[in-house]
């Protein structure tokens, strides 16, 4: 859809029938008003009749006023990314009109509450007053729009109370089925949603399914400090806990939290942490704790926009770097970065296992984009890699912590074991873990863990560490990183061009990584900072990145708007 310079809506009254495969609806309003929520419900009705969706959350860091907004996008095909243009505009408030004009065009049904909007044009609910004459509380205003939503679309009541059904709870259903029968009584057809013959799946966020992927890893305790875009993801595991069989834990501080997780650790408990990048800053002394004591600890590292407090609602990928060289000294780490839902619960999983495997720190990097964006979660997406198990010590002879093996990789054992004397050093350290500056023994340390990296890097090699999209004779290759992956894959299209995703920045995979771009013609990197990182670290491995296309004002590529910066760079 292109935008009209003079923006047209379907007078009250009328409807404006067209027939599509893809729909984006925009609903926006005030922090507080459940705007998130509301997206999400607007997801789930269109996954009802079948539909892949993909929801992107803006919000400002108020917890009243200012501007938030959702925009749903739901099409035929498995999607992560959202369009400007929108087919149907919900609007609680003057703002929600006024900020996204440029988002109306010929075809969009604007929906508005006249309660508060004084200049509508299109569908005005009197929310007010329906909420009001069904003695209803106030939020519920959110299923009024729902249900107009639900009419103008063309969708049966039925689906309408269905989604209402699963996502209110029992106390608030009946005022929200009456006030949402209001909406969709308020409203004409404007357009019909054909269903489709595809499974109804969940809508689930990036954090949730990291939380997933951990427990399938065998997380035992997850230890966070509430800190966006990480928040969700101690909330969701807190609230799950005893379904899930695991601890959930809020200290004081980042730096309580990673010593709190080292602390489970030693004693035997796979223990995981949430973050963002200045809770990061606290942790990176437990960081280099855990890579001299080889204390296995698994960080999901949330980005946002810096430097400082930044912007701490919105999205970047701006801390591969620092993620990559956090902590004084020198220890092996593993960093993955997944791009989307399934890659988040897959990686989660087998991040946790390998950090147990080979006893360093992990590091999941995620942003907002994919921490707190809403998804459609397909199960049978799933290709999960193999189960791994830590090495244990058998029982025989002296325990020595840091015993020196071939592949780096010492026995563990635990407080308690009958037998074992556990030490956990931060020093420099014997075999025992008694502190020692020998020269030689220092030496053989060091050794022990560079040979501990490159066995974690040997067994990566049969992971799937790089991605690729699209065919490889394309003659023009873009290369982007995390959450910048489903607008890449989508505008990549529309100029014949592949997609190369690497995963796994930590051991890096050169092979895998020269194999992809085999054949690569004009190369272009797509990142959401301001310096080019993937391209620098890309030029650190000895590889040309391409020319950069570059986006950090906080928000994610919107698909149109990548496909016209990939004009620019490869017509």
């Amino acid at each position: 859809c292109v935008p009209a310079a003079q923006p047209i809506y379907p007078p009250a009254g009328k409807a404006h029938l067209i027939s599509m495969r893809e729909y984006s609806v925009l609903i926006g309003g005030k922090a507080g008003e459940g705007i998130n929520t509301a997206g999400l419900s607007i997801a789930r009705l269109f996954s009802r009749l079948g539909y892949r969706t993909y929801m992107y959350f803006d919000y400002p860091s108020l917890i009243r006023g200012g501007h938030n907004f959702a925009i749903i996008r739901a099409s035929a095909r498995p999607i992560g990314a959202h369009r400007t243009p929108v087919d149907v505009l919900l609007a609680f408030d003057q703002n929600s009109i006024e900020n996204h004009r440029q988002r109306i065009h010929r075809g969009t049904t604007v929906i508005y509450d006249a309660s508060q909007v004084t200049k509508g044009e299109g569908y005005g609910l009197p929310i007010d007053t329906i909420v009001r004459e069904e003695d209803a509380p106030p939020i519920t205003g959110n299923s009024a729009m729902l249900g107009a939503l639900a009419r103008v679309a063309g969708i049966g009541r039925d689906v309408l109370g269905d989604v209402l059904r699963e996502s209110v709870p029992a106390k608030h259903l009946e005022a929200n089925l009456r006030v949402a029968g209001r909406g969709y009584d308020g409203v004409e057809s404007a357009f019909s949603v054909e269903p489709l013959d595809a499974p109804t799946l969940p809508i689930m966020t990036g954090n949730e399914a990291a939380g997933l992927g951990l427990v399938h890893g065998g997380l035992e305790s997850y230890v966070a400090y509430p800190m966006t875009p990480t928040s969700n993801l101690l909330h969701f595991l807190a609230g799950q806990a005893e379904d899930l069989s695991i601890k959930v834990l809020h200290p004081e501080n980042e730096i309580s939290v990673i010593l709190m997780a080292l602390g489970l650790a030693y004693a035997g408990e796979k223990a995981a942490v949430g973050t963002s990048g200045g809770g990061f800053c606290l942790m990176t002394e437990g960081l280099s704790f855990a890579g001299m004591a080889e204390i296995p600890v698994t960080i999901v590292m949330g980005q946002r926009p810096g430097p400082s407090t930044g912007m701490p609602t919105y999205t970047a990928q701006t801390d591969l770097h620092f993620v990559l060289n956090a902590g004084q000294g020198e220890f092996p780490r593993f960093v993955v970065a997944p791009g989307d839902i399934e890659e988040a619960y897959t990686w989660s999983s087998t991040a946790l296992m390998l950090s147990w495997k080979y006893q360093v720190p992990s590091i999941i990097l995620t942003d907002k984009t994919l921490a707190e964006g809403g998804y459609s979660f397909d199960i049978e997406k799933i290709a999960l890699h193999p189960d791994l198990e830590p090495v244990l010590w058998d029982g025989a002879g002296e325990y020595r912590r840091y015993a020196r093996t071939d592949d780096g990789v010492s026995p563990l054992a635990f407080p308690g074991r009958e037998g074992a004397v556990v030490r956990a050093n931060s020093y420099a350290h014997d075999e025992v873990g008694f502190t020692t500056e020998e020269a030689g023994a220092v030496t053989a340390l060091q050794e022990k863990r560079f040979a501990k990296g490159e066995s974690l890097k040997a067994e990566l090699a049969a992971y799937p560490t790089v991605k690729i999209y699209g065919p490889r004779n394309a003659g023009a290759t873009v290369v982007c990183w995390g959450s910048e992956k489903g607008a890449c894959i989508e505008a990549a299209e529309r100029f014949g061009a592949r997609v190369v995703q690497p995963l796994v920045f930590a051991p890096f995979p050169a092979r895998a990584w020269k194999e992809a771009m085999i054949g690569a013609g004009k190369v272009v990197c797509v990142e959401n900072n301001a310096t080019g990182q993937l391209a620098r670290l890309l030029r650190q491995q000895g590889f040309d990145p391409g020319r950069p296309v570059l986006k950090y004002d906080g928000r994610p590529f919107a698909v149109d708007e990548l496909e016209a910066r990939l004009q620019e760079v490869l017509a």
